[in-house]
C-alpha cells in the first residue's frame, strides 16, 4: 500500500513538470504591444478574448501613450504600436503602417449636475479656447468653467485638437495622464468639462450631445457624430510579413469573436482597414 503511494506520487510529480514544461513553451511565443492608454479597455478584452483560442500565446501589453507606443515600434522594444490617433506622414515615410482595428469616439463628459445637455463643435471650440468662460454663456448655470484635458503626447488630445483645429490653442486648468483622472475630476469639480474615449464612459458623469447628436454606434458608423478617431494598432512593415504570433493576433481581431469584443467595449470595429 505504501509502494502504491509513493507510485502515485511519483506519477503526480511528473505529471506538475510535464505541465511547467508545457507552460514554458507557451510562455516562449510573446506579443510586445505599447501605447494609448485610451486602448486599455479594448487590448485586454482582446487578450482575454484570445485565451481559449490560442492558448500559447503571450500578449505583453504597456500603456505609456501612443506617441510612446510608436517609437517603442521604432526602437524594436514593441512589435505592435498602439495609437489612438492616424500616424504622421513622418511616421509612415519610416515603414510604419496603419492598421485600424476600430474607432473611438472622443465624447464630452461633465458633472451629472451640469444643465448643459448640447454645445456646438463652435461652443466648444470657444470652451477650450478660453473665449467661453461661464455655462450661463452656453445656456448653463451661472458656474465657471473648468477646462480639463490630457497631457501632450497624449493620442486623445492629439486627435481632440486635431479634429477641432485647435493645437497650440486649448486654455487648459489640470492636465492628466489617464483617461481615469478625467472621469473623476468631471465627476467632482462642479463646472469642469473634460473629453474622453466612448469606451471609458460610465454613470459617474454626464455626456453631452454635441451639434445635437450622441455618440453611439450608429452615429460613428455614419459619420454623424464627428468627434470620432481611429484605434491603431501599427507594425513596422506590413501585417502578412510580420511573423506567426502578431499575423495569428490581427487574424482574431478580424475574426467574428474578435469583433464581438470590440463592439463590446463600446467601439466600432473596422477590419477593411488592416493590412493583410
Amino acid at each position: 500500500m505504501k509502494k502504491f503511494g509513493i507510485l502515485i506520487g511519483i506519477v503526480l510529480v511528473c505529471l506538475c513538470f510535464s505541465s511547467f514544461l508545457v507552460n514554458a513553451d507557451i510562455e516562449t511565443k510573446k506579443i510586445s504591444l505599447n501605447g494609448s492608454t485610451s486602448m486599455e479597455k479594448m487590448i485586454n478584452a482582446l487578450k482575454e478574448g484570445m485565451d481559449d483560442q490560442y492558448p500559447e500565446l503571450l500578449i505583453e501589453p504597456q500603456f505609456t501613450g501612443s506617441s510612446a507606443g510608436i517609437e517603442a515600434v521604432f526602437s524594436g522594444t514593441a512589435q505592435i504600436g498602439n495609437s489612438s490617433r492616424y500616424l504622421k506622414d513622418t511616421e509612415k515615410e519610416k515603414g510604419l503602417i496603419e492598421n485600424i482595428v476600430a474607432i473611438d469616439a472622443i465624447v464630452i463628459v461633465t458633472d451629472k449636475h451640469n444643465q448643459v445637455n448640447n454645445l456646438t463643435t463652435q461652443q466648444l471650440i470657444d470652451i477650450y479656447k478660453g473665449k467661453i468662460r461661464n455655462w450661463k454663456e452656453v445656456g448653463g448655470q451661472d458656474l465657471p468653467i473648468v477646462v480639463i484635458g490630457r497631457e501632450s503626447g497624449s493620442g486623445t488630445r492629439s486627435a481632440f485638437e486635431e479634429i477641432l483645429e485647435l493645437e497650440e490653442q486649448c486654455q487648459y486648468a489640470n492636465e492628466v495622464n489617464e483617461s481615469g483622472p478625467i472621469i473623476a475630476k468631471a465627476q467632482s469639480i462642479p463646472g469642469a468639462i473634460g473629453y474622453v474615449s466612448l469606451d471609458v464612459v460610465d454613470e459617474s458623469v454626464k455626456t453631452l450631445a454635441i451639434n445635437g447628436v450622441k455618440a453611439n454606434e450608429t452615429t460613428i458608423q455614419n459619420g454623424q457624430y464627428s468627434l470620432q478617431r481611429p484605434f491603431v494598432m501599427a507594425t513596422q512593415g506590413e501585417i502578412s510579413k510580420q511573423n506567426e504570433e502578431v499575423q495569428k493576433l490581427f487574424q482574431f481581431i478580424a475574426s467574428e469573436d474578435g469583433q464581438k469584443i470590440i463592439r463590446a467595449v463600446g467601439l466600432v470595429p473596422t477590419t477593411n482597414e488592416m493590412s493583410y
